[in-house]
């Protein structure tokens, strides 16, 4: 099925979900506001769940990266930050390909990032305005799922939970290295997932149950 095919469908109803492949992923973006930065690049890495065993695999040969042609190149700091130069920015892909590149790509699979609402809100603002409508797959924060598995962990960032199972990053705040590293995340607490989980309609409840947990900052 097509992008535009999976686009029309979620007028009938809810997207159909692959349960055995996953997509991490992550974005670079020109800053943290949602309504006006703009998408820089997008990078992703398929996880495979085999349901029957409870395993969960990084599959590096099922991997997306892209970068967006910009007509503004982001600013100084900015580009020191994730390291996506003035002339990559300038040479990226068109933007309507790009997203239309990755709809093809994720096909039906989940979505799963850390703090996933930003990545999630950055896509489908792009989506719209370049494919006519968001992206019809299902979301599912990383953070969430950390959050109701290891309850006791004082941890919010990325790099606080990193630094809890003794995570390396290549580089930080780079899509691709940072996506490599949510998928190491979700294996460490995988055990603790799978053991309440025997769907992916069970690991969308059990991320939603963070809605009640207390966080100390």
């Amino acid at each position: 099925m097509s992008w535009l095919d999976r686009l029309k469908a979620t007028v009938a109803g809810p997207a159909t979900v692959d349960p055995s492949r996953w997509i991490m992923l992550d974005v670079e973006t020109s800053g943290l506001d949602m309504q006006k930065d703009r998408l820089l690049a997008i990078a992703a890495i398929a996880m495979r769940v085999d349901w029957p065993t409870g395993s969960l695999s990084v599959d590096l040969s099922d991997s997306f990266e892209v970068v967006l042609r910009q007509d503004e190149v982001s600013n100084k700091d900015n580009i020191l930050l994730h390291g996506i130069g003035a002339q990559s920015q300038r040479d990226g892909l068109d933007p309507r390909l790009a997203l239309q590149a990755f709809a093809d790509y994720v096909g039906s699979a989940p979505l799963l990032a850390f703090h996933a609402a930003f990545d999630q809100r950055m896509i489908n603002r792009y989506a719209r305005q370049h494919l006519g409508q968001p992206l019809p797959n299902v979301w599912v924060d990383v953070d969430h799922l950390c959050a109701v598995t290891y309850e006791k962990v004082r941890a919010r960032a990325l790099d606080d939970w990193m630094a809890h199972f003794g995570i390396h990053c290549a580089v930080r705040h780079q899509a691709a290295a940072d996506t490599l590293a949510e998928c190491e995340l979700l294996q460490h607490i995988w055990p603790k997932v799978v053991a309440q989980c025997k769907s992916w309609a069970d690991v969308q409840r059990l991320a939603a149950q963070h809605r009640w947990l207390p966080r100390a900052g």
